[in-house]
């Protein structure tokens, strides 16, 4: 409970995001003008999981550091912790493709066929949160260029 705490407090934007994606994945979407754009649903899931991936990583970098400290720092508790690469991709990458998939079987065998599972959707959800770890990489190289 204590880390469900951490993450909404250090990440309220991707937390939200998170959940509007949850509600909306098994919520029943009307009709619209727009229906008639090809792939436009697959667009949509590119932006959302796009979105919501390039907001974690912004999330993060505004909560970590880039650069090490030198071995004889003094450390303080305005001090930040140091990037870990390996939580990052787990976090921002690969656990939304995951997320994806749940989603994806759920809406196939739990909506009573008001949803259906789409193969296709997970795909576009992967390379929209593809996209948004290409943006955070770009992010991190800005932040260790400009030493913000």
């Amino acid at each position: 409970m204590t880390y469900i705490r951490h993450l909404l407090k250090a990440y309220p934007v991707s937390c939200f995001y998170i959940l509007m994606i949850w509600i909306l994945c098994f919520a029943t979407i009307p009709s619209t003008p727009l229906d008639n754009v090809t792939l436009i649903d697959k667009w949509v899931h590119i932006a959302m999981y796009g979105g919501t991936c390039a907001t974690i990583w912004l999330e993060y970098l505004r909560l970590h550091t880039t650069k090490r400290q030198p071995v004889m720092h003094i450390a303080s508790p305005s001090d930040k912790p140091l990037l870990s690469w390996t939580k990052l991709f787990c976090l921002a990458w690969i656990a939304p493709i995951l997320m994806s998939g749940v989603i994806e079987i759920l809406q196939e065998y739990c909506t009573g066929g008001r949803r259906s599972g789409d193969w296709l959707d997970f795909a576009a959800n992967s390379i929209g949160a593809t996209v948004g770890a290409v943006a955070g990489v770009g992010m991190v190289m800005l932040k260790r260029r400009h030493r913000f």
